[in-house]
Formats: C-alpha cells, structure tokens, sequence
C-alpha cells in the first residue's frame, strides 16, 4: 500500500472516531447525570479521552511517512510506534482513574447514599456497548489493510469503551434492583481489563521499537521465498528486525562458488526484488553471497 494511501485511510479513520466519540461522551454525559450515574458519567469521560487518542494517531502517522533525510537514513517508521507507547499510557491512566474513583467511592460508601440511576442511564450504556463496539471493527479492519499499529491500539481504546459500558450497565443493572454496590465494583473489573490491554499495546510498540524479529511463520516465508530463486544453493543466514511498521532484513545466500562476480550479483539483486515483491512490509533487504561448500 502507498504511503499517501497509508496516510488517507489512518486520518480519515481517526477523524470519523473522533466525530462519533464526541457525540457519545456528550450524550453519555448528559444521560449519567439525568440518570443519576456516576458510572455513566465516568464512561463518558473515557469516551473523551478517545478523542485524545484518535488525535495521536493522526499526528503519529503523518509524522512517521516522513522520507528518509540525511539525520534520519532509515526513515521515520518508528514514530507510528511511539504514538502506540503514548496510546497505551493515555489508556491505563483513564482505566485507573477509574479504579481510583470506584475504590474511593468503596470505602466511603458513598454508593449507598447515591441517587438511584434511571432508565436512561441504561439505555446510554446499551447505546455505547453497540456503537463502540462497531468503533473496534471498523478500526481493526482498516488497521490491518494498511497494518497500522497505531490504529490497532485506537481500535483497542474503542473495545475497552465497551467494556467500560459493560460494566456501566452491569452496575446500572444492579443499582436499580437495590445492590448499588455493583457500580463501583464493575469499575474496578473494568478498570482491570484497560489496564491489561495497555499493557499489551505498550510491550508490542516496545518490540517495534528495539528491533524485534519478526514470528517464526514470516522468517519461514521469507527462507522459501529466496529458495524458491533460480541460482539460490542454500539459505546460510536470516536475521530480521521490525523498524516500525516495516521489516528490514539480513541475508546470505549460498550460490555456484564458480560464478562470475557479476552472476553472482544478479541473483543477489533477482532475491532482493523478489522479496520485496512478495512482502510489502519488506523495506530493505542487504544480501550477500556465499560459494556454496
């Protein structure tokens, strides 16, 4: 996938976020106060700090399709990874505040002099689980046709949206059958689950970050890719590295030790070709040739 087409789809998906987000904290907003909701109103401010997300994302991506310049040889890949680490802390600080506030509401009780929540309340929760989780699809499948990591974690902040709304409604739910103490412990399991997510989408961006390999299945592509390469005796080594959103490769090949330098360079240049023909995410690929044994 091109660059600008790369751009186009991660803006217009984070703009089309933000737009739905801001209308879902505002009515979520207003339905936890006329309901009376505090775990309404808390889902309503997580529905607010998407909005944040979708705006890293969409400053991550324009800044990581910079070209390559004289300080930065191998290009900018890797700021679409640091918009990931800053999702990923956006997301576990909203997720524990959220914990803060329920536990606090525990152990003062205020839960129990709180105004019962209203119908409305669960009509928004009901709302918000639907809309939120349509976010995470739409977003997750955008974010593997253009294999953007920044956009896998917005999807990731959309799902756990959901979840906040689950738990919201299982509170909700309880509350008005008199168990008022359900709302603030449905924040802490939610608040559980985006922690643990941020967690995950903080390791992934760490890997991008500090060169690692890619999974086993891609490495065994790669090898009979360049195998399957007339001239091709034998793979000798393959080291891989995960720059970003892009894969930079290592290889030697072992070929006829009784071919001309320039033979022996033409298969180098049909492997480096193929490669990067067969796997768009391939940036670069160094190969050497060895003369087979």
């Amino acid at each position: 996938m091109q660059e600008s087409s790369f751009d186009a789809v991660a803006t217009r998906v984070s703009v089309v976020s933000i737009i739905i987000n801001l209308l879902l904290a505002a009515f979520k907003f207003v339905a936890g106060v006329a309901g009376h909701s505090g775990a309404m109103i808390s889902d309503a401010v997580h529905s607010s700090s998407d909005v944040v997300g979708s705006l890293i994302v969409i400053v991550g991506v324009k800044m990581s399709e910079r070209a390559s310049d004289k300080d930065h040889p191998y290009g900018h890949e890797r700021m679409e990874s640091v918009a990931s680490l800053i999702l990923a802390v956006v997301l576990a600080v909203a997720g524990l505040a959220m914990g803060r506030e329920a536990l606090q509401s525990i152990a003062s009780r205020s839960y129990s002099t709180a105004a019962a929540p209203g119908v409305i309340a669960m009509v928004a929760a009901i709302v918000s689980i639907v809309v939120k989780e349509g976010m995470f699809w739409y977003t997750w499948m955008h974010a593997r046709q253009i294999r953007s990591d920044a956009l896998k974690a917005e999807a990731w902040h959309h799902r756990s949206d959901a979840l906040s709304s689950v738990g919201a409604l299982i509170g909700i739910g309880g509350a008005l059958l008199g168990a008022r103490v359900l709302e603030p412990v449905a924040s802490i399991v939610i608040c559980l689950f985006i922690f643990k997510v941020a967690v995950d989408i903080f390791r992934e961006a760490i890997d991008k970050m500090v060169d690692h390999a890619c999974d086993e299945a891609t490495e065994k592509a790669i090898c009979g890719c360049v195998e399957r390469q007339a001239g091709v005796v034998k793979v000798d080594m393959l080291r891989t590295r995960e720059f970003g959103r892009k894969i930079y490769i290592d290889l030697e090949i072992s070929a006829d030790g009784g071919l001309t330098l320039r033979e022996a360079h033409g298969i180098a240049q049909q492997v480096h070709d193929r490669v990067e023909a067969e796997f768009p995410d391939v940036k670069h690929i160094m190969v050497h040739v060895n003369p087979a044994e």
